[in-house]
């Protein structure tokens, strides 16, 4: 059976269950295992003698046992002889909650907590015939820390010193303590002192090579405990100082006779922040045509006499930090080239045109070829050779309508013309070989009727030759 314990006036104790601890029998005596609480709070420590049954409760008392292992009664009841407070580190802050107590169920309250009052609270029965059997409840004191953060100002340098710090104090238990920066460094295990009224301190430093770039960087602590329902961060800046950085800036190298109000600008860096900013050139002698306003120079038109160097020096609690650019005056005005970013733009572009154009002449000339590689879609007619008297002078050409094109043909007649034989070089004495000549380039008809005489047995030389105004060629044929 578990006893449901409720909660002590603060409302921050929770339930637990109970111990078994003596006897070979069940152990009767009901207690809490555990109760929490804080500083200057009111506690209770219950305890219960539920069944007795046959065994005989004679005096119940309250013992507590220090971390040490130390123990003393601080309260006993006995039904003939009362209730007892011994002398105890709780004595006038401890009583029992029913007066008069009773045997069954002696709970006693101790007020005004202190964080000594953490320990071991047992509850033991003195019976018979069993004899004495007891409970065990553990007081645990939470105390919150108080809890805060700093950086530390230091200078640039060479060694590693602490830059920054957190400390978690009186709490209990010892907190837990984490850094958090993303510069280099480390964060010392922390360190823990205990103090006279059993709370805790606990410590950790942030230990850095610092450099000027270091300076203004983010660094956060952050700091658990039991008391708090999330760690609680602390975000710092870590502050480094170090001498003035200067720069001067605004020459363009094209300051010319007549230009008007160019300006040096001296820029500096320091911390602490630079107070002073001093202009001077190499000579020592500053131009009568200048203007200077702590950190900027300005000349209002340029002369002979800015053709200087000039020399910017800042200030601060740590030093001085200087620079200097030599100006060079021309005759005039330079003549500043495109920038680069407009010539690769530039080159681009012309790249891509000439791809372009090369491209598209490709794909023409491709084009053309092809078309000449097709085959024809008509049948061009046999070439033709006229002869050279009026009367068989080509017949006028007649147009004839191409069903694969729009534009009408020309064809012309060539029931009047020749074959194209070479028939002028014919003479007498060369007859055979004209004839032999004449057969292997006459047109198809001629030819059968010279095979048709061979084949009867007849001298194709005894044939009657075709005389040239008798020759022939078949009509074209329109494909």
């Amino acid at each position: 059976m578990l006893w449901d314990s409720p909660l002590s006036s603060t409302g921050l104790f929770g339930f637990v269950f109970f111990l078994i601890i003596q006897g070979s029998s069940a152990q009767r005596v009901k207690v809490q295992s555990e109760v929490v609480s804080y500083p200057g709070q009111v506690v209770s420590l219950r305890c219960q003698f539920p069944d007795p049954g046959q065994t005989q409760l004679t005096q119940v008392s309250w013992i507590f046992e220090t971390a040490a292992g130390v123990r003393t009664n601080i309260a006993v009841f006995h039904p003939s002889f009362g209730i007892n407070y011994p002398k105890s580190p709780v004595t006038g802050r401890v009583s029992f909650t029913i007066d008069p107590p009773q045997l069954e169920n002696p709970t006693i309250q101790i007020t005004d907590i202190k964080m000594t009052d953490e320990g071991k609270y047992i509850c033991e029965y003195a019976t018979y015939p069993s004899g004495n059997e007891q409970g065990v409840t553990s007081l645990v004191l939470l105390a919150k820390p108080s809890n805060t953060a700093s950086t530390v100002t230091v200078q640039a340098g060479t060694a590693a010193v602490v830059v920054a710090r957190c400390v978690s104090a009186n709490g209990r238990p010892p907190a837990t303590i984490t850094w958090s920066t993303s510069v280099g460094g480390n964060g010392t295990i922390p360190t823990k002192t205990d103090n006279s009224d059993n709370t805790v301190t606990v410590k950790s430093e942030y230990w850095l090579v610092p450099t000027q770039a270091d300076n203004g960087k983010d660094i956060s602590c952050e700091v658990s405990h039991r008391t708090l329902t999330k760690p609680e961060t602390f975000p710092m800046k870590l502050v480094i100082e170090y001498p003035p950085q200067v720069r001067i800036v605004g020459y363009d190298g094209n300051w010319y006779l007549g230009r008007t109000n160019v300006v040096l600008t001296c820029q500096a860096q320091g911390n602490p922040a630079p107070t002073t900013f001093t202009w001077r050139t190499i000579s020592g002698l500053m131009p009568d045509t200048v203007t200077v306003k702590e950190s900027t120079l300005t000349v209002p038109k340029v002369d002979e006499t800015v053709n200087a160097t000039f020399i910017c020096e800042v200030k601060n609690s740590l030093g001085t930090g200087k620079d200097q650019v030599s100006v060079m005056v021309r005759e005039t005005q330079l003549v500043e080239p495109a920038g680069a970013t407009g010539a690769i733009i530039g080159a681009i572009i012309g790249v891509l045109l000439l791809a372009i154009i090369v491209t598209v002449v490709v794909i023409i000339l491709r084009q053309r070829r092809n078309k000449s590689d097709a085959p024809p879609t008509h049948k061009p007619p046999p070439p033709m050779k006229t002869t050279m008297t009026s009367d068989r002078f080509a017949e006028p050409a007649v147009a004839v309508t191409d069903p694969l094109s729009e534009n009408p043909l020309l064809y012309y007649e060539t029931q009047k013309t020749e074959p194209m034989t070479d028939l002028d070089s014919y003479h007498g004495d060369d007859e055979e070989e004209h004839s032999q000549a004449f057969d292997y380039s006459a047109p198809s008809g001629l030819e059968d009727r010279e095979m048709e005489g061979s084949v009867d047995g007849e001298d194709p030389q005894l044939t009657p030759s075709v005389s040239r105004v008798d020759s022939f060629v078949s009509p074209a044929v329109i494909v």
